[in-house]
Formats: structure tokens, C-alpha cells, sequence
């Protein structure tokens, strides 16, 4: 099965680099930093900013919630391709972009260790080529699903914090998978920050280890502010981009994405009139 996985993650990352459509892998090495926020507003921007076509897959086995940022119905999810149906069967299109959700919850041990990684990367060869991005939002940590996912991937979003032992575990996660496979197509993301400086010295300190102790150079995407958003547009099920695209977190998210596609936005010219009602509406 090993073997057979390898084949796999190689053949995906041979399509990605003979195909139009890019994987973008989404991880943080421990949870709480808000990884699935920032894979699901980076969808959205591509897909209502950009106009690309996108897949965004919920890759977190067991623990999945991209839905509860979607509005999205959860009984339609990953767990049936992972036991061998088609990808096709379970995607669900939203705010102009397609979803495959993952499944909260396991019956065993044994239901746990049945899936393989292996389907999700012959479903996803079969389907990359209706897309300009597919976005997998990976469980936070390492587990063989997120490294082999990411492996797969044409880059890696490495979500962090300032928290130290956020920036601890992203820099475990950096090193594991370097030092193992080789892999250093990483990019990094410092979230929730209080200012830009604060997240300049946070991806700083990220950097410089790397750099010391693996010996590579790390990438900088962006560096994305708190705001008192995203906890309300989680209440409404909506994603904080589509409220609020004006808040600094969605404007950061815009820059982010531009620095991916390397492409001006594209505006959507919007009326003088629907543009003041929006921003009325925002600062309600």
C-alpha cells in the first residue's frame, strides 16, 4: 500500500506540473490558529475575486468543519470516497466555487484505519483539469494523510501564529517533512496578528531556523490580522470575505491570493449606490 501510495503522490505532482490547475495544500502544526478560515477565504477569493475555477477539499479526516464556514449540509462528505465512490458524487458548488466536505466523527478504530489517502489522489487525478486551484485543507499536526496530501501538492501554506507554541509546531511540521522526503515548497502564513511588525517578527523567527537548521529559505504569502469578523460571520455560517470584504482581514486575503496568481484583481464595478449600501450594511 506504501509502494502504491508513492506511485500516487508522484503521478499527482507530475500532472501539477503539466497542468494549468495548481494543488495548494492548506496545514498547521496544531490546531486553533485558524487554518480552515484562511484555506476557505483564500477559495472564495480566488474563485469571486479572480474568477478561477476551484475545488476546495475538507482533508481532515474525522474532525472536518469547513462546512460550519460554508453554511454547508455535512452528510454529504469525503468519507464515501475514501471508502472507494467517486469524487464526483460528492461535490457541492457554493458562492461560485466547488466543495467536498469532510465528515466529523469515527464508529472505530478500525473505520479509522480502513481509509487510505490513496482514492482521495486517483479521484483528484481524474478531476484536476476542471480546475484552476484545488485547495486541500489539511487536519492540523502530521498524520500520514496531511504529509502525503501536501507531498502531492504544488506548494504548502504553512498556517501560524504568534503564539510560541504555534510557531513550535509549524516549524516540527517544516522540519518532518523536509527532512523524510525532501519536500521545502513551503509558504507561510502568520494569522491573527496584532500588527504587521508583530507578524514580520513571528515569520522572522520562523525563517531563521529553518534557515539554521534545514538550510533553506522559507516564503513569506502574508501576514493577516485579527479582526472581531470572523467570530460573527462564523455564527451566520458565512465566510468573513463574503460579509465583510472590506475588513482588513479580507483586504490581506486579496493580497495573499494576488501574490499566488501574480494577477491584477479583477474589479467587480460595482455601483456607487450597492457599494455605500454595503458598507452600511459592514459597519452594522
Amino acid at each position: 500500500m506504501e509502494k502504491q501510495a508513492e506511485r500516487l503522490i508522484e503521478l499527482v505532482r507530475e500532472r501539477n506540473r503539466n497542468s494549468r490547475c495548481k494543488v495548494l495544500s492548506f496545514v498547521s502544526g496544531k490546531g486553533g490558529v485558524g487554518k480552515t478560515t484562511v484555506s476557505t477565504s483564500f477559495a472564495y477569493t480566488l474563485a469571486n475575486v479572480f474568477r478561477k475555477r476551484v475545488l476546495l477539499l475538507d482533508c481532515d479526516i474525522g474532525l472536518g468543519n469547513v462546512h460550519l464556514l460554508l453554511g454547508l449540509d455535512p452528510s454529504k462528505n469525503l468519507k464515501a470516497v475514501l471508502r472507494g465512490s467517486s469524487l464526483t458524487e460528492v461535490i457541492q458548488s457554493v458562492y461560485n466555487f466547488d466543495v467536498v466536505l469532510g465528515f466529523s466523527g469515527i464508529d472505530s478504530l478500525e473505520e479509522l484505519e480502513s481509509y487510505e489517502a490513496a482514492n482521495l489522489l486517483v479521484q483528484l487525478d481524474r478531476v484536476i483539469d476542471n480546475y484552476d486551484f484545488v485547495i486541500l485543507d489539511n487536519s492540523a499536526g502530521i498524520s500520514r494523510f496531511t504529509v502525503n496530501f501536501s507531498r502531492a501538492a504544488s506548494e504548502t501554506y504553512v498556517i501560524t501564529t504568534p503564539e510560541p507554541t504555534a510557531l513550535t509546531d509549524a516549524y516540527a511540521f517544516i522540519k518532518s517533512v523536509y527532512r523524510v522526503y525532501g519536500y521545502s515548497s513551503f509558504k507561510v502564513v502568520v494569522n491573527a496578528v496584532s500588527s504587521k511588525s508583530e507578524g514580520f517578527e513571528t515569520f522572522e523567527r520562523l525563517k531563521a531556523s529553518v534557515e539554521r537548521f534545514l538550510g533553506f529559505r522559507l516564503k513569506l504569502a502574508g501576514i493577516l490580522p485579527n479582526s472581531s469578523r470572523l467570530r460573527e460571520a462564523l455564527k451566520k455560517g458565512k465566510p468573513v470575505v463574503h460579509l465583510y470584504p472590506s475588513d482588513p482581514f479580507s483586504v490581506e486575503i486579496r493580497r495573499v491570493v494576488q501574490l499566488e496568481t501574480g494577477e491584477v484583481v479583477k474589479e467587480d464595478r460595482e455601483s456607487f449606490i450597492s457599494k455605500l449600501l454595503r458598507f452600511f450594511r459592514e459597519g452594522s
